[in-house]
């Protein structure tokens, strides 16, 4: 479990789609005075660009100026490949890293799984002041139900996780098939998605607090549960975050 609360911006030094197991593993470096891994041992969960994934070699590795920098490695597991962006990434790739949360750690984003849903593509980017706004739709390629199925889970002033951030959303339209987030000046200078552009693709994982409920009205509502459901959930949704604290931009 993560809070989206991004740690570090960590750099891929080599995505191996032919390790020595067989698969494709990720070797991530850390500036030299990052403190990130200070505790960390193999079998850790750490989210990086909001997919958890395990820690299977954690040492140092030279960076551009050959200094010895902390770094660490992970498995991509086929399925992970093919739901997020990750096998996009060459070496140089900003990542967005954040350690597993512990028992006495601030919820200050939300519940983030590290479980991405699909990946969306940036379509716009406005700024707006010193802030910029972010406009997004499903990836290009997926199906019309996908888009609808990801998008059923966003909503206005709901959270969304994008690269493992949690962010606010500042717009959605199901009807045309993208929802908006803004990053504020102190946010784009800690997260990967302010270095992206139209065209760049990002993870997405939609608040799974929503699906929970969804399934339960469901069940509740029974055979009647299409026809009559969404609305219902739409409102409540709505409702719960509106008494929420509010997300992070």
């Amino acid at each position: 479990m993560f809070t989206g609360l991004v740690e570090e911006i960590g750099v891929v030094a080599e995505l191996n789609p032919h390790d020595e197991t067989g698969g494709t593993s990720l070797t991530i470096s850390l500036p030299a005075s990052s403190k990130l891994l200070e505790g960390a041992q193999l079998g850790d969960s750490i989210s990086i660009n909001g997919v958890c994934l395990t820690a299977t070699w954690i040492g140092t590795t030279e960076d551009d100026d050959n200094k010895e920098a902390p770094s660490f490695r992970v498995g991509i597991a086929p399925e992970t490949l093919r739901l997020t962006n990750l096998g996009d990434l060459k070496k140089g790739s900003g990542i967005n890293l954040e350690r597993a949360v512990r028992a006495d750690t601030r919820m200050g984003g939300h519940f983030v799984q590290g479980h991405v849903d699909a990946t969306a593509e940036v379509v716009e980017v406005r700024e707006d002041g010193n802030a910029r706004t972010f406009r997004l739709a499903p990836r290009k390629g997926s199906t019309s139900s996908s888009a609808a199925e990801m998008l059923r889970y966003i909503v206005f002033k709901g959270y969304v996780a994008l690269d493992g951030t949690s962010l606010t959303v500042t717009a959605v339209d199901d009807a045309a098939g993208w929802f908006e987030v803004m990053l504020i000046a102190y946010t784009q200078q800690k997260v990967v998605l302010a270095r992206k552009h139209p065209g760049d693709t990002v993870n997405v994982e939609v608040d799974v607090l929503a699906k929970y409920a969804e399934k339960s009205m469901a069940g509740y509502l029974g055979a009647q549960a299409d026809l009559v459901a969404k609305p219902m959930l739409e409102e409540m949704v709505q409702n719960l975050v509106a008494q929420a604290m509010g997300g992070h931009s």
